[in-house]
């Protein structure tokens, strides 16, 4: 797989500046990757101490049985951050992480009555999940350096 940066062919409008994205591209984003991980590893720490906590909250989002989505829930925050911040299984880890903030979305903006100000966290936690779930690890990620990736 060859790597190329995005701004290699764009036209800047400081061109000594070109060296400068060209090497920092892959470190940003490695950087955003493991600040998300770290993230939802953060979020999801309370959860993971008690996996079957949540399991009322989603079943009155709609999620049954409660148990198994309280785990469900528990497991994507806890252990796909840390995929997601080291780069292993980083699509799937993302997609799920993405799913669940889809699901604060809902939460917030329809059942909460928020609207937007109150799923506007959400709403960009999920876009930065989306693009790991298209885009993958980079090559400062464990998959890279297994060779493989979803």
């Amino acid at each position: 797989m060859t790597l190329t940066t995005e701004n290699s062919g764009r036209r800047l409008f400081i061109t000594a500046l070109r060296g400068l994205y060209s090497n920092l591209h892959d470190s940003a984003e490695t950087i955003l990757r493991v600040v998300a991980g770290v993230a939802l590893v953060t979020h999801g720490l309370g959860k993971i101490s008690d996996p079957f906590g949540a399991a009322g909250m989603v079943e009155g989002l709609g999620f049954y049985p409660g148990a198994f989505w309280s785990l469900l829930l528990s497991c994507t925050e806890f252990f796909g951050g840390i995929l997601i911040a080291i780069g292993l299984f980083t699509r799937p880890a993302s997609f799920a992480a993405m799913f669940v903030l889809l699901v604060t979305v809902w939460f917030h903006w329809i059942t909460m009555g928020q609207g937007y100000q109150g799923a506007e966290k959400s709403i960009i936690w999920a876009a930065i999940f989306l693009f790991f779930a298209i885009r993958g690890g980079n090559r400062h990620s464990v998959d890279a350096r297994l060779g493989r990736e979803f």
